[in-house]
């Protein structure tokens, strides 16, 4: 008996010796995270030396977003091709995981952008800001109600913004960009409390990339606005500033791509039959029709389009839409990543430059044609040049649009030191890659066209139809050869003034990216960075 009790004790000490070992390996990482796993030195010393996050909680979500978990997906056709467009073959794709707005920006969002720049820029980047209200006129058709109201009356204040082109959109994202990081430096102790508001004129603000890499020329070179409850002794030590290693400088505010935006519409999640997509989903909701199959709101319509002419909204009463234009953000049921919207009420614009070719042969991951490379100029001084003066671009109808303000770095192309001996790209130019036949393409004018004068074997001219500004009414015929440009950009999704057919997530369309319509809006996204998902529960292989 006694052997047998000696036995067990034993073995319950060799158990408890066991466990004592295991969790002594896992407390080697957890418990000594400020010990480089390399060299043994000290990380986050008060004496110096390298300093890290060492307690980084992950990326946080930032307001308005959901994240959207990456995966595979058929992009493009998945169902008849009637209008016999052939611009969206289905193809494989995968899309790593991102944020995405729960809703398109909406007026309100876009006010307070308006207010900003009235209050902290010139007027004539004020005014390149604002929406074309007059998108909403027609000919043959009344709406001056809409051109005085939809902006700014609080009525229409939760109304996604329309009247918004390409070019002014993705300043917008910029813009949303610097407030957010703003944020989060002041809430972490980075700045002073409130010099968003406080310390802020023309010649005085934000910028992450000049924050980033050439700190002191931040908020107009007044460095006390960075001493913030971070510096212990303000009056003897410099400022303390955020770097990328201390996990406070979050991505930039995007467009989303196409693919992003039409894996994000599709909502896969609610298809997946065990570890394979089914690729036959025509909504962003289940099943093939527009009208709810549940019980509770049978019949009820689950998007915001056009029924047919002169049907813009159904007859008034339970089988009404809900809407003649535009709807209330959020009116309809969010898809399976909780987004709202994504077929109906505004089309909106992505990243993408159009092209009827979607080239997965080249690229199945991340798919994107847009990509124009820049480096940021450096002075003699060795640090990066910010910009002193606002940078205008010139619209097709002759107005200006503010691309650099004061206070952001100065850019340049890539040269031939930047490409050497790369093997994924030779140039700063992408957007043409590969993007069509050169045999078979129209020659007009190579020669305003530097950047793309040395491709051989890639499309110089078969999508550059000349600019706008500069087309001859009389000679039209010989100059304008297609539609299509570097300068037209990719549409997704239906409209209010849409048939059902559009409302499938694989339907692209373009338009010039710096005209407006009283149809098209924008939501913003994000990159994570880090862990693919929220979820903490392994996957299956």
């Amino acid at each position: 008996m006694k052997k047998k009790f000696n036995f067990y004790l034993s073995l319950v000490f060799c158990i408890f010796m066991l466990i004592s070992f295991e969790s002594c390996n896992k407390s080697q990482f957890s418990n000594n995270r400020n010990v480089s796993s390399a060299t043994g030195w000290a990380i986050n010393s008060k004496k110096g030396g390298f300093q890290y996050n060492t307690n980084f909680k992950g990326q946080l979500t930032p307001p308005n977003m959901v994240l959207i978990d990456g995966g595979t997906y058929t992009k493009g056709r998945v169902q008849d091709d009637p209008m016999k467009d052939w611009n969206n073959s289905a193809n494989q794709q995968h899309v790593q995981s991102f944020y995405m707005d729960m809703t398109e920006v909406t007026n309100v969002m876009y006010l307070e952008y308006l207010d900003w720049l009235k209050r902290n820029r010139t007027n004539e980047v004020y005014l390149g800001a604002l929406p074309d209200t007059l998108v909403w006129r027609n000919k043959l058709g009344y709406a001056e109600d809409m051109v005085n109201n939809y902006l700014r009356n609080p009525a229409f204040a939760n109304y996604p913004v329309v009247g918004v082109k390409w070019v002014q959109a993705t300043e917008y994202a910029e813009w949303r960009s610097d407030r957010y990081q703003e944020l989060i430096l002041e809430r972490e102790g980075f700045i002073v409390r409130d010099a968003k508001l406080d310390s802020v004129s023309n010649n005085s603000t934000f910028n992450i990339d000049t924050y980033v890499i050439n700190p002191e020329k931040t908020y107009g070179e007044n460095q006390e606005i960075l001493r913030g409850k971070r510096s212990r002794t303000p009056d003897s030590l410099a400022p303390s500033t955020a770097n990328r290693e201390s996990g406070f400088i979050t991505p930039k505010f995007r467009l989303p791509t196409e693919s992003e935006w039409e894996y994000a519409a599709l909502g896969l999640k609610e298809v997946r039959d065990f570890n394979v997509y089914r690729g036959r989903k025509k909504y962003p909701w289940q099943g093939q029709y527009t009208r709810t199959g549940k019980r509770k709101n049978l019949g009820d319509q689950l998007a915001n389009f056009k029924n047919s002419d002169g049907d813009y909204g159904g007859i008034a009463g339970w089988s009404d839409d809900g809407a003649d234009i535009t709807n209330q953000v959020a009116s309809y049921d969010a898809n399976a990543f909780g987004l709202y919207d994504m077929a109906g009420n505004v089309a909106e614009w992505v990243a993408d430059v159009y092209r009827p070719i979607v080239d997965d042969e080249f690229n199945d991951f991340n798919y994107f044609r847009g990509n124009d490379y820049k480096k940021f100029q450096i002075g003699e001084d060795g640090k990066a040049k910010v910009a002193t003066e606002t940078q205008f671009k010139v619209l097709s109808n002759g107005k200006r649009v503010a691309v650099v303000q004061p206070g952001e770095l100065l850019t340049e192309e890539l040269d031939s030191s930047d490409v050497m001996a790369r093997t994924q790209y030779d140039k700063s130019y992408n957007i043409n890659f590969r993007d069509g036949d050169y045999r078979s393409s129209r020659n007009y004018m190579v020669d305003r066209y530097n950047r793309a004068e040395d491709e051989q074997g890639e499309t110089q001219t078969m999508y550059m139809s000349p600019d706008m500004q500069e087309r001859d009414p009389d000679k039209m015929e010989n100059n304008a050869t297609t539609l299509i440009s570097d300068q037209v950009r990719v549409y997704k999704g239906g409209s209010w003034k849409d048939r059902a057919y559009w409302l499938d997530p694989a339907q692209r369309r373009f338009y010039p990216q710096d005209q407006a319509t009283d149809f098209i809006g924008f939501r913003c996204a994000m990159s994570r960075i880090g862990a693919k998902t929220f979820n903490s529960q392994k996957t299956r292989n």
